[in-house]
């Protein structure tokens, strides 16, 4: 038995259709469309993806965030990981602790199986799939960039057979060559060559489509189109073989998006309200506000009553949605308003002092998607950002297929997440599964009629400072909680 991840980066999963995604929906009648399906937080793509090769939440494998300040050394660092190489001295100079926790690529190795990666994201994304590729000789190819492929000799006889490496195209442009690109390595090298054990084939579009153009805009609309497209041939090969030789699908996104609609600086307003903030450590920076769409603020003196004065502050501004910190006992942060960072699975040592989300609510943008939030980045109003709270941002696609998965054509309704497919994948294989994991195996869709369906249960919490009000909504199925969103007013 083997597997093929096929990721379709920040796919929000209505936007599957006959009409735009045909193979996707061909897939979906082969297989069991999971309905429930949710990623971690924050919903960015270098916090879900460790997810998705450790089974485990943000607090297991600690990458916390596309952007985080390291604060094991003096002087703190920043680290931004779309950064390859740098991923890789991380790693070397930690002994192997890049990640906290063990990843599906190392546990396969250790059986004496193999893990590869096709990608199309950043460079530290595609590392983050299988970060240690190098030290087992296993496969990790980039559509754009080399410097996160390995090994060498394999990116040569690639290109010599596909062509060579297509530049990575401006950002406002939708990378088609990079997906074609990836699709013939895989169908003409890799399968043939290597046949994996594990397969990851990710589509980094359309992601970057939707931060510049719009989610539903018709240039992201048409690289959802292409995507499928290529997914269709993989899919071609797989009813015609793939299928035959026991290779099962996993058709996934890594997080949602919704729509900006009031820009912010969060920078800006703390230094009208007195504090020194900038955007990396320094030492005339008392309080690091990390660039992005998830708010995370480091403080040089993160001390409680530094911490609770700096809540204070942000919950008085429209802007803020839910406020975490860390945890004063079940339920409370530190903060008065916050609630535990535990709650939402950040509370690792690289967390920030104060993680935050933009206010969202459930607006409809002129392509007639809902969700609607402040944001903080250089572009126009209109245009599709993640990192949240938003059911919106925490909905992603998850669809299986093959001889593991009966139930051709069916629907699960039961909750799951990213975090559940390593897990699942590991028992199909008959490898132990590490008790780092918090995912669960997906028992409602491997084994369908023989036991009862898991049962969930929901919960809430809720707190407050003065007029500024939270709720966080998250359901259990078992021992694995997932988080259906927050919201604040």
């Amino acid at each position: 038995m083997r597997f093929l991840i096929v990721s379709f980066d920040g796919l929000r999963p209505d936007l599957v259709a006959p009409n735009l995604t045909p193979n996707l929906c061909r897939l979906q009648a082969q297989g069991i469309t999971l309905s429930n399906h949710r990623t971690v937080y924050p919903s960015e793509t270098r916090s879900a993806f460790p997810s998705l090769v450790t089974g485990s939440t943000t607090s297991r494998h600690g990458m916390v965030g596309n952007i985080y300040v390291d604060r094991s050394i003096t002087p703190s660092r920043y680290i931004d990981t779309e950064d390859a190489v740098l991923l890789r001295k991380l790693d070397l100079e930690s002994g192997g602790r890049l990640m906290s926790t063990q990843t599906l690529g190392e546990i396969l190795a250790s059986a004496g199986r193999s893990l590869a990666v096709l990608a199309t994201n950043s460079p530290g994304t595609t590392r983050f799939f299988h970060h240690k590729a190098e030290d087992f000789g296993h496969v990790r190819l980039s559509g754009h960039f080399r410097e996160a492929c390995t090994p060498d000799d394999l990116l040569t006889e690639a290109e010599e057979l596909v062509g060579p490496l297509p530049p990575k195209p401006p950002s406002t442009k939708p990378d088609k060559a990079g997906q074609d690109w990836i699709t013939s390595a895989f169908l003409d090298v890799i399968w043939p060559k290597y046949r994996p054990d594990v397969t990851v084939l990710s589509y980094g579009e359309p992601d970057l489509s939707s931060h510049f153009h719009g989610t539903g805009a018709e240039a992201t609309r048409a690289i959802i189109a292409h995507c499928d497209r290529q997914f269709g041939r993989v899919l071609d090969w797989w009813e015609a073989e793939g299928r035959a030789e026991g290779v099962q699908i996993i058709a996934i996104s890594d997080h949602g998006h919704i729509t900006g609609h009031t820009q912010v600086s969060v920078v800006e307003r703390l230094r009208d309200a007195g504090y020194r903030p900038g955007t990396a450590p320094a030492p005339d920076v008392d309080v690091v506000v990390v660039p992005g769409q998830v708010g995370a603020l480091y403080l040089a003196d993160p001390s409680d009553e530094r911490i609770a004065r700096i809540v204070a502050t942000i919950t008085g501004e429209p802007w803020c949605g839910p406020v975490f910190t860390r945890a004063k006992n079940d339920i409370e942060g530190i903060a008065l308003g916050s609630l535990g960072s535990h709650l939402i699975f950040i509370d690792h040592v690289r967390a920030p002092d104060v993680s935050f989300c933009f206010r969202a609510n459930d607006s409809v943008d002129p392509f007639g998607l809902v969700g609607g939030t402040f944001y903080e980045n250089n572009r126009r109003a209109g245009l599709g950002v993640h990192g949240g709270l938003h059911p919106r941002e925490l909905v992603a696609l998850g669809v299986v297929a093959g001889s593991a998965f009966p139930g051709q054509g069916s629907v699960s309704v039961v909750p799951s997440g990213i975090c559940d497919f390593a897990p699942t994948i590991l028992h199909l294989l008959e490898i132990a599964q590490p008790e780092s994991m918090t995912g669960r195996i997906l028992t409602e869709v491997v084994e369908p009629g023989q036991k009862a369906a898991p049962e969930s249960r929901s919960e809430a919490f809720d707190t407050g400072l003065g007029r500024f009000r939270q709720v966080l909504r998250r359901v259990q199925v078992g021992a694995s909680t997932y988080i259906e969103g927050g919201t604040a007013e």
